[in-house]
C-alpha cells in the first residue's frame, strides 16, 4: 500500500542546492531514461545517474536491484514490484539528503531524454465525464450526451504503442481519408488537428493471462505516471470511426513527458473523484474503491505560434484543469481492462482520456471543446486565429501537485511542434 512517509516530509532538503522549490525536489525523484547514461533521476536541475552511483558504491542496492537499474531502459526495475520501488525510494532519499556526491550527478539540460520504458501495449480511456459530455453535446445534440455504458464502465480502445514518442519530438500533419460535407470522399492532409490533455500510467507489475488485478491492489500495479497529449485528426475521425472507434485518427503520435513521477511521490496527493450524481447507477462491486484513488495533479496547456516565438511573445495559456476530474481512476480503469483475464506487462501505458473540468472554457482539454468544433476561435497574440493547430504551432503541457501539507512536486512538461504534411 502507498502511504505517507518520511520521504514526504516538507522539511527534507538535498545536499543538491537546485532542488529547493523547483519541480523535481528530494520529495519527488522522478525517473527517467537517457539515451546516452542510461537510467537516471532528476533531482533540482540536474539528474542522479544511475550507473555512476552504483559503481561509486555510495548508494548501496541488492545485486538483483542494482541489474535493473544498470539497463537502458525501466522495465526491468518496475517489474520488480512495489516494495522494491520504495525500498530504492528510500535510498535515493538518504542519498541525496546525506553526504554530498557530486560526481554521479550530469546536468538535466545536458540529457537526450528517451522513452522512459519499452511500451509494449497502449490503451486509451475516456474516463473524464465532463469531456464525454462535452463532446456528446455535440456529435448528438438531440439525445442523451453520454450513451448508457458510460456510468457503468470505464470506456477505452487500443492504441498504438509503435507511435508513442518523447516529449520534444515534431508532429508531422498526417493525411487521411476525409468526407467534407456531403461531398465523396477524399485523401488529404488532416485540417482539423487536436491535442487532448491526458495522463498516463504506466503499469509496474502485470497479471497472468487468465487472472485480474483487483481494485483493492491495483495501485500497486502501477508505477508512475506522466504527461500524455493524444494528438487526434478530427475530420479523419469523424468519417471512421463509427462503428468500431478511432483509428488512424489517433494512430498517428502520442506524446509523452519523460520523468516518470511514482504513486509513491504521488501519495500526498490522493483524493476521491467528481461525486457521482444520485441519478447515476451504482458503480459494480468489482469496480467500487476502497481507498481515495484519483490524483490531484494540477495542469495547464499553453499554445505558441512560429511567429510568436520568433518574436519572442509568451505563449497563450489556453486552459488550466486537473487530474481530479476523472470520473474513473486509473485504479477502475486497470481492474476493468484485466477484469476478462487480460495481461498486462510491465511498461504498458494507460491513457486517461481528455481531462476538461467543465462548463468554463478554460477547463477543458482539447480545441474541439474549447472552439466548439471550431465556431468560436481563440484569439492569438500575433494577431491569428485558432480554431485547430496550424503548422508551426508549438503545444506545451506542464503539470504539477501541491499541497497546505506536501510540497510541490512537478512533472516538468510534455511538448510537440507541428510539422507540415510531407
Amino acid at each position: 500500500m502507498t502511504t505517507i512517509d518520511v520521504t514526504h516530509d516538507m522539511n527534507a532538503t538535498s545536499w543538491v542546492e537546485s532542488a529547493q522549490g523547483s519541480d523535481f525536489p528530494i520529495q519527488n525523484l522522478p525517473w527517467g531514461v537517457c539515451s546516452t547514461n542510461g537510467i537516471v533521476v532528476a533531482i533540482g536541475d540536474k539528474a542522479v545517474v544511475l550507473r555512476k552511483a552504483i559503481n561509486s558504491e555510495k548508494l548501496q542496492l541488492a545485486d538483483e536491484v542494482s541489474n535493473a537499474l544498470l539497463q537502458d531502459s525501466l522495465n526491468e526495475f518496475m517489474s520488480l514490484g512495489h516494495e522494491i520501488w520504495t525500498l530504492v525510494r528510500h535510498s535515493l532519499f538518504t542519498f541525496l539528503s546525506g553526504e554530498p556526491c557530486p560526481e554521479v550527478l550530469c546536468d538535466i539540460d545536458s540529457l537526450t531524454l528517451v522513452l522512459p520504458a519499452t511500451i509494449g501495449d497502449y490503451t486509451d480511456f475516456y474516463a473524464a465525464r465532463n469531456h464525454a459530455t462535452n463532446v456528446g453535446k455535440m456529435f448528438r445534440p438531440d439525445g442523451d450526451p453520454l450513451m448508457p455504458n458510460y456510468l457503468h464502465l470505464p470506456v477505452g480502445y487500443h492504441g498504438r504503442a509503435s507511435s508513442v514518442v518523447v516529449s520534444g519530438t515534431d508532429i508531422t500533419r498526417p493525411h487521411g481519408q476525409l468526407k467534407p460535407d456531403d461531398s465523396a470522399p477524399i485523401f488529404a492532409p488532416c485540417k482539423l488537428l487536436d491535442y487532448e490533455l491526458e495522463f498516463g500510467a504506466f503499469i509496474g507489475t502485470g497479471n497472468a493471462m487468465g487472472t485480474r488485478v483487483t481494485i483493492d491492489n491495483a495501485m500497486e500495479h502501477i508505477f508512475g505516471v506522466v504527461i500524455l497529449n493524444d494528438w487526434s485528426a478530427r475530420d479523419i475521425q469523424k468519417w471512421e470511426y463509427q462503428p468500431l472507434g478511432p483509428f488512424n485518427a489517433k494512430n498517428f503520435a502520442t506524446t509523452i513527458s519523460p520523468w516518470v513521477v511514482t504513486t509513491d511521490a504521488l501519495a500526498p496527493f490522493r483524493t476521491s473523484g467528481p461525486p457521482r450524481l444520485e441519478s447515476d447507477p451504482e458503480v459494480l462491486e468489482y469496480l467500487k474503491p476502497v481507498t481515495d484513488d484519483v490524483l490531484d495533479v494540477q495542469c495547464t496547456v499553453t499554445l505558441s505560434s512560429a511567429t510568436m516565438r520568433n518574436d519572442g511573445i509568451e505563449a497563450l495559456q489556453l486552459s488550466k484543469t486537473t487530474l481530479a476530474n476523472l470520473t474513473w481512476s486509473f485504479a477502475q480503469m486497470l481492474t476493468h481492462h484485466t477484469s476478462t483475464g487480460c495481461p498486462m506487462n510491465s511498461g504498458d501505458l494507460i491513457g486517461s482520456g481528455t481531462i476538461s473540468g467543465g462548463e468554463d472554457k478554460d477547463t477543458r482539454g482539447c480545441l474541439l471543446e474549447i472552439t466548439w468544433r471550431g465556431t468560436e476561435p481563440i484569439s492569438m497574440p500575433d494577431g491569428t486565429a485558432r480554431r485547430f493547430l496550424q503548422d508551426g504551432d508549438e503545444l506545451t503541457m506542464h503539470a504539477w501537485c501541491e499541497s497546505e501539507v506536501a510540497s510541490r512536486i512537478g512533472f516538468g512538461t510534455c511538448s510537440g511542434v507541428i510539422l507540415s504534411a510531407t
